[in-house]
């Protein structure tokens, strides 16, 4: 006898994710509510880790690397207010679920990549993505009225701050000494400052090592 695995209600989890997990941590946007309502996450995770795509934390797309928990996604954008008409540039693209949720609030969104391997997983699902180191962000399609580095950094490279347009926004997990905190930054008048959110569980985004001080 042969035993199935259910298919998991998809449409349903995405709802219950809306009503159980953005809401009640303060993303109440309807834009972004509706963009996260319609983009299909599982679609962007390999078959093994599709039946998590709707639970409460990171989950593994492959190569060491994770989509954030939705909630954190959902505050950042939140907070980051992105505007249909806008450029955005996703730094660390992976397989393209943040950059199609932004593309669906109506931004250009060019999607930056390191992993050719997850570049092509993106190309699969139709979003254009360009590849390149992170951390030096993607000058030719600058200035960006919205930057997101999808996932968790230890600091914020000053080549990516000087790509966002003045007024610009950048949102971010900052991990400092062992606690990872969501921040959202402005440019303004050539300065970038950014305040704290909250503390989040984000997994680490490869090349965001905090350089090391010149020590005798």
């Amino acid at each position: 006898m042969t035993v199935q695995t259910p298919i998991p209600d998809f449409a349903a989890a995405r709802l219950a994710m809306i009503e159980s997990q953005l809401r009640p941590q303060g993303v109440t946007d309807p834009v972004v509510l509706g963009a996260m309502g319609k983009i299909a996450r599982e679609r962007f995770l390999p078959p093994e880790t599709r039946p998590l795509a709707y639970v409460d934390r990171a989950v593994s797309i492959g190569n060491g690397r994770f989509l954030v928990a939705p909630a954190v996604l959902g505050s950042l954008l939140t907070q980051m207010k992105p505007q249909r008409g806008q450029r955005a540039l996703v730094v660390g693209a992976g397989t393209g679920y943040s950059a199609a949720v932004l593309e669906a609030m109506g931004l250009a969104v060019t999607a930056l990549e390191s992993s050719s391997e997850l570049s092509a997983i993106s190309r699969e699902s139709g979003l254009e993505i360009v590849e390149g180191p992170l951390d030096s962000g993607w000058k030719r399609a600058a200035p960006y009225d919205q930057v997101l580095i999808d996932g968790a950094v230890e600091y914020i490279p000053h080549a990516i701050v000087e790509q966002l347009a003045d007024g610009g926004r950048l949102g971010t997990a900052l991990a400092d000494r062992g606690i990872t905190r969501l921040v959202v930054g402005r440019k303004a008048g050539g300065a970038f400052g950014y305040l704290s959110l909250s503390d989040a569980g984000v997994p680490a985004l490869p090349g965001f090592t905090r350089p090391k001080a010149f020590t005798f």
